[in-house]
């Protein structure tokens, strides 16, 4: 088992990627909302698989200066649901290059049916949080009641959809805050306009990698088709639909030059991402590409863009301090410890549940 270590202040807790088996045997639920006051995604939709639709929904009122603080809080939130996958991106040896589609489906295989039926309810109320949502759960009502029945994978990408939630539910519920849609470019294109003085109540301004410091609460994306290496590349092309990823920034290890960020649909799951960088010459931290074939073989995605978020910045250790990694010392046993957590026990001095 692959592991890495994440230091908090106070405390060491070891994060393990588990298996799918150990996963399942799991029972992930969200906090109570005394705890962490959100609106699951599931209560956004009504119906089961193949007759699902979608409910009319309204994006949480927040305090600007608690936006920041809320998006990392409910994007850590929906990482525990889906069972804490994470993707090790600072090892080559975890992301090495594949050939043909038949070792794509080795290295990213579909989710159990049991989890598909789990998680169904969730990934439809991330896409109601976008104007074409009650379309796109349309199309994959179509594709449970299809030849292919319920399978380990939705039938459209819902990443953006997924980011577009969790701003809805974080206090961005204008669009002219942010642009929710079913494509990261929408509101990427927002972030740049945001750039150049024409969307001036933009929640997020677009910059080069390293040009500002990242902070929890910011985005981080990539594209696919066209490949982007800089915002300059993109205002070129602005408009036009384009294949990208943006993840939501949790964490900023200083010492260890990582940066974890949680993204939707990263191999059909809600997932944190270790991301490897370096530090520039002004002194920040910037996300490093992967050198072009390392980690996807001929399929180009580099890092083009940081949104930073329009609010005051908050501690790098911010996941560490979520309230949902925080539940885990209070509410579970030793024995009951997502096995990410290791096999000693997390001891926080000082700490009151």
């Amino acid at each position: 088992m692959k592991s890495l270590v994440v230091a908090s202040l106070g405390f060491l807790a070891a994060l393990t990627a588990v298996s799918d088996a150990s996963a399942q045997a799991m029972d992930y639920r969200r906090l109570p909302g005394k705890v962490l006051d959100v609106t699951p995604p599931s209560e956004h939709v009504r119906g089961g698989i193949g007759q699902m639709s979608v409910r009319p929904i309204t994006c949480r009122a927040v305090p600007a200066a608690q936006t920041r603080r809320r998006i990392v809080d409910v994007a850590v939130q929906e990482w525990s649901y889906f069972g804490f996958p994470i993707l090790d991106q600072t090892r080559l040896d975890d992301e090495t290059a594949f050939e043909g589609p038949s070792s794509w489906r080795a290295r990213f295989p579909s989710l159990p049916q049991e989890e598909v039926v789990r998680v169904a309810d969730s990934v439809a109320g991330y896409w109601a949080a976008t104007p074409q949502g009650a379309g796109m759960v349309a199309r994959q009502n179509s594709a449970w009641n299809g030849p292919w029945g319920i399978e380990g994978r939705w039938a459209d990408p819902w990443s953006a959809a997924f980011v577009s939630w969790v701003m809805c539910e974080s206090g961005l519920g204008d669009t002219g805050q942010f642009q929710r849609a079913i494509a990261h470019w929408s509101y990427i294109d927002q972030a740049i306009r945001a750039r150049d003085g024409n969307a001036p109540r933009a929640g997020f301004i677009a910059h080069d990698l390293g040009e500002k410091a990242v902070v929890p609460g910011d985005l981080l994306c990539s594209s696919r088709r066209p490949v982007y290496r800089s915002i300059a590349d993109r205002r070129r092309q602005m408009g036009i639909g384009a294949r990208a990823h943006c993840d939501i920034v949790v964490k900023v290890d200083e010492a260890a030059n990582r940066i974890y960020a949680i993204g939707g649909n990263v191999r059909r799951s809600v997932t944190l991402k270790l991301l490897p960088a370096v530090r520039g010459q002004n002194g920040n931290l910037r996300a490093v590409n992967p050198q072009e074939g390392d980690l996807y073989g001929d399929d180009i995605r580099p890092m083009f863009a940081h949104l930073k978020l329009r609010a005051e910045a908050i501690e790098a250790g911010a996941l560490d301090n979520s309230p949902t990694i925080k539940s885990l010392d209070c509410v579970l046993t030793f024995e009951e410890r997502h096995p990410a957590y290791g096999l000693v026990p997390v001891s926080v001095p000082g700490r009151v549940c």
